[in-house]
C-alpha cells in the first residue's frame, strides 16, 4: 500500500480511535434508545427463510473470498451461495469473474474441483469448452452438432466488485444493484488492512444453526465472558462501541486492559491511551470486529504473524442449517506455520463447541414457541442494527428501490 493510502487509511481510522479512548476513559458505552423485541419465528418460518434466500442473499452483494485465495490468472475455486453452485476465476487481464457453474447446452456442472488454476471449463458431459471468463470457446463435433451462436451460449455471469482485497458478487446475473453504493464507503475503511498485498494461509467450512443465529453471535461482545470463559477468559469485556457505514458495521472494546488475550480479536486500544496520536500505530487502530451485511466477520489475530479470520455464514438447505466457511489470510507467512494452523483449528473449535453449539441448542425453543419473542438489549446495539436492515431489504420493491435504500445510507 502507499504512503498516501496509508495515511488515508490511518486518518479515517482516527475518530474511531479517539472515540474509543473517550469512552474507555470515562468508564461509558453507547447504547441503542430501546430493548429490540424480534420474533422468534423470524429463526424459525420456512416461508421467511424461502424470503431471505431470495430477497436478501441472492439480492444483495455477497463476499465470495478474499482476493489472495485467487491471486494469480487461471486460479480458480468453486463455492455454493443459496445452492447456486458458482466458479470464482481469474482471468488472464487479472480481473475475478463469478460464473455459474452449469453448461449451457445441458445444464451439466462443470468442475467439481474445489479450487485450481485453468484458462478454461470442459463439460465432462459433452465436452463443451468455457474461458475462465465465461466465454463459450469450442463445441465438441462442432459440424455435427450444428450451427449456434456460441456469443449467446456462454456461461452465466454474475455482476461482481473486487476492492479492498475481497471479492463481492450479486447471486443474479440481472441484478442492477449498485455494489459501490451498497457498501457505503465500507470498503475504504477495509483497505486500510491493505489484504490485497496479504497471503492465504488456511480454509475450513463447517455446519451452524440457522444463519442468522450463527451470526448473532459475530455482533455483539455481550456473550463474551460467560460463553467463552474458558477461551478468552471471564475479564473478557462484554462491552462493544459500534460504527456503522449504511448495514455494515465495526466492533471496537472500550475496555482499558493492557495485553489481554481478546486485545486483536475485540478491539483493545488501551495500548494508546498513554500515547501520543502520532504514536498511534495504524495495526492497533485496526483491531476489533468488521462485519460486512448480510453474512460476513472480519476479526483480527496474531499467529506468529498479523492476520484476520474471514467467517462467512451462509444459510444451509434448510431453516436450521448454516455453512460457515473460515478464510485465514495473513500480512506474511506466519513465523511457526505448524503453530498457526494449530491455533486456527483453536478457533474453528471455538466457534463449533462454544457459538454454535450454543446457538443449535436454542432452535427447539424457538421453534416450538416456547418463547415468541428474542430481545436484544440496549448494549447489542450491533444486532439491533443488523436486523433492522435485513428487514429493510426484505421489505425493498425492487433493485432501483434497494440502490435509493443504500445510497440514503441510514436506517
Amino acid at each position: 500500500m502507499s504512503g498516501n493510502l496509508n495515511n488515508k487509511g490511518r486518518n479515517n481510522l482516527l475518530p474511531i480511535a479517539r472515540d474509543v479512548i473517550k469512552h474507555a476513559k470515562a468508564g461509558t458505552m453507547r447504547q441503542a434508545k430501546d430493548v429490540m423485541r424480534l420474533p422468534a419465528s423470524n429463526y424459525t418460518d420456512n416461508n421467511r427463510f424461502a424470503a431471505e434466500l431470495e430477497k436478501v442473499i441472492k439480492r444483495v452483494p455477497i463476499i465470495l473470498g478474499p482476493s489472495c485465495e485467487i491471486p494469480n490468472p487461471g486460479d480458480f475455486k468453486t463455492i455454493n451461495v443459496a445452492e447456486t453452485s458458482l466458479i470464482l476465476s481469474r482471468d488472464k487481464s487479472g480481473k475475478a469473474n463469478a460464473l455459474i457453474n452449469v453448461c449451457s447446452h445441458r445444464g451439466a456442472c462443470l468442475t467439481k474441483k474445489e479450487k485450481g488454476n485453468s484458462n478454461r471449463f470442459t463439460c465432462p458431459y459433452h465436452g463443451w469448452n468455457f474461458s475462465n471468463s465465461g466465454e463459450l470457446i469450442a463445441i465438441s463435433s462442432e459440424d455435427d452438432f450444428g450451427k449456434i451462436d456460441k456469443n449467446n451460449y456462454g456461461l452465466k455471469s454474475l455482476p461482481v466488485y473486487e476492492s479492498a482485497g475481497l471479492i463481492w458478487a450479486i447471486i443474479n446475473p440481472e441484478s442492477k444493484v449498485d455494489i459501490p453504493s451498497f457498501l457505503s464507503g465500507y470498503d475504504k475503511m477495509l483497505e486500510t488492512f491493505s489484504f490485497s498485498d496479504w497471503i492465504f494461509v488456511s480454509k475450513r467450512t463447517f455446519k451452524g444453526p440457522n444463519w442468522k443465529i450463527a451470526y448473532d453471535g459475530y455482533l455483539e461482545y455481550y456473550h463474551v465472558p460467560v460463553l467463552h470463559r474458558e477461551t478468552f477468559g471471564v475479564d473478557a469485556t462484554n462491552r462493544g462501541l459500534y460504527y456503522s457505514w449504511g448495514p455494515h458495521q465495526h466492533i471496537k472494546s472500550p475496555a482499558v486492559e493492557k495485553g489481554h488475550i481478546a486485545t486483536e480479536t475485540l478491539g483493545y486500544l488501551a495500548e494508546l491511551i498513554d500515547k501520543s496520536e502520532d504514536e498511534w500505530d495504524l495495526e492497533t487502530l485496526t483491531y476489533g470486529v468488521w462485519t460486512v451485511f448480510p453474512t460476513t466477520s472480519i476479526a483480527s489475530f496474531d499467529a506468529g504473524g498479523r492476520g484476520v479470520l474471514i467467517s462467512q455464514i451462509l444459510p444451509g438447505k434448510k431453516v436450521d442449517e448454516s455453512i460457515t466457511t473460515q478464510y485465514y489470510i495473513m500480512e506474511k507467512p506466519p513465523s511457526d506455520p505448524e503453530a498457526a494452523e494449530e491455533q486456527f483449528d483453536f478457533f474453528q473449535q471455538v466457534v463449533m463447541n462454544e457459538d454454535y453449539a450454543t446457538g443449535a441448542s436454542s432452535q427447539p425453543g424457538l421453534k416450538e414457541g416456547i418463547i415468541d419473542h428474542v430481545l436484544f438489549g440496549r448494549n447489542e446495539q450491533g444486532n439491533q442494527h443488523f436486523h433492522l436492515w435485513v428487514e429493510k431489504v426484505l421489505n425493498a420493491k425492487n433493485d432501483e428501490d434497494l440502490n435509493s435504500i443504500f445510497l440514503n445510507g441510514a436506517l
